[in-house]
């Protein structure tokens, strides 16, 4: 990564967050990103009108940037079967998708992973990786512990489908490297038991992640920006913890692999409430599964999705760490809905900000926020949109009239 892709924690006047900023080799409109949420409109595994046409109100809605979720670089790698896999057959879709978005004047992310032990292998039809299998309580099967070549695979995959993103135009590609997804599953100490080199030590624990971001870099250069999504610590007992989740950063900043991180939190498979705060929909929730996941979410579903109280940027204090250590751009997540936060963020030293869930009731809350810095945004946390991703993600608060 060349110098001026880096940005040092600015000492002089605080960033305007609607003014124009780069992110690697790319200038955004603002610092304002639509975060990747699952779209559950992809019936197919390749875009559809419905998911251009999500991804295209927020950005007609005026953030800088929207992210395509889960773009899965391996078929197994899916969360669920229903989800845009990166393949030549997905391109015609995407460039129809990054047109589209690019029209409004926005740019386009693909964020690029594999599920790993996040993955139903019931669905998908293929087996789930982890670092150690085991069992596996989103499918009720075992996972099957990845191979070296599984591995190896896994890594040029992610180098495979950032060049498709290349050729779909995109802007940008984010590495998920958070929420126990495989490579942060084998960082966690709780879920990585491994004794060869891709376990045991913290170094050998992120070398998944440390070898596909290379990877990554060295597959598409400077043609495109490489954000990852990393977590500050999964929120389980024994999971990853702050402080080795800051040396991965530091790790990556040094390899200059990524023009910035997103800073995110909690497990997918053990406490997916840690990243969202707020409500937690457990009735909702209960209702999509087919009946004996449905008893067990009834029996044991506060254990796993626990409620955590809303506040405004709830991950900041964590994050703040991060920003003090790191010379790499930080974007910085959870509970951003208004002007006040983003432009205290701004104040703190982070790059850009990510919004999901108030884009959901409003995609044009960014354009409503420049023509009026006082509005207030109206997503009240009740997390009843989290649902809604089997049928196609949205806010169900919603007239959809």
């Amino acid at each position: 990564m060349t110098a001026d892709h880096r940005a040092p924690r600015p000492s002089g006047p605080t960033p305007d967050v609607l003014a124009p900023a780069r992110l690697g080799p790319v200038r955004l409109r603002n610092r304002v990103i639509k975060a990747a949420t699952f779209e559950g409109v992809t019936p197919e595994a390749v875009v559809t009108d419905a998911l251009i046409e999500y991804h295209r109100r927020p950005a007609a809605g005026g953030v800088a940037m929207t992210t395509v979720a889960y773009c899965a670089v391996a078929p197994e790698g899916r969360t669920q079967r229903a989800q845009v896999w990166m393949r030549p057959e997905a391109l015609p879709g995407l460039r129809r998708l990054t047109d589209a978005v690019h029209e409004t004047g926005a740019a386009v992310s693909l964020q690029l992973g594999h599920a790993g032990p996040v993955a139903d292998a019931r669905s998908n039809r293929l087996p789930s990786l982890s670092p150690t299998g085991g069992f596996n309580p989103v499918s009720l099967r075992r996972d099957r512990a990845a191979t070296a070549e599984d591995l190896d695979r896994v890594v040029r995959a992610h180098a495979t489908a950032a060049r498709l993103a290349v050729e779909a135009r995109a802007d940008a590609v984010e590495l998920h490297l958070g929420h126990n997804y495989l490579a942060s599953a084998f960082l966690s100490p709780r879920l990585n038991r491994r004794t060869d080199t891709y376990g045991g030590s913290l170094r050998n624990r992120a070398r998944l992640a440390l070898d596909l971001a290379r990877a990554v870099r060295d597959e598409v250069g400077d043609r495109i920006a490489i954000t990852a999504k990393l977590n500050m610590t999964d929120g389980v007992r024994g999971g990853l913890s702050p402080a080795d989740s800051l040396q991965v950063a530091h790790w990556l900043q040094e390899d200059g692999s990524v023009d910035a991180l997103a800073l995110t939190a909690g497990s997918s498979l053990l406490n997916p409430m840690y990243l969202f705060r707020g409500d937690a929909p457990l009735k909702e929730f209960a209702a999509r599964f087919p009946l004996p996941q449905r008893l067990g979410l009834r029996t044991v579903g506060r254990s796993f999705l626990r409620a955590y109280p809303y506040e405004p940027l709830y991950l900041l204090d964590e994050a703040r760490r991060f920003r003090d250590a790191l010379t790499l751009p930080l974007i910085l997540l959870g509970g951003v809905t208004d002007r006040e936060g983003m432009d205290r963020a701004m104040a703190e030293g982070f790059a850009f900000v990510a919004m999901a869930r108030a884009l959901l009731r409003e995609p044009d809350l960014v354009r409503r926020l420049t023509d009026a810095p006082d509005t207030r945004s109206l997503c009240v946390h009740c997390n009843r949109c989290m649902p809604t991703i089997y049928t196609g993600t949205h806010c169900p608060l919603v007239d959809p009239a």
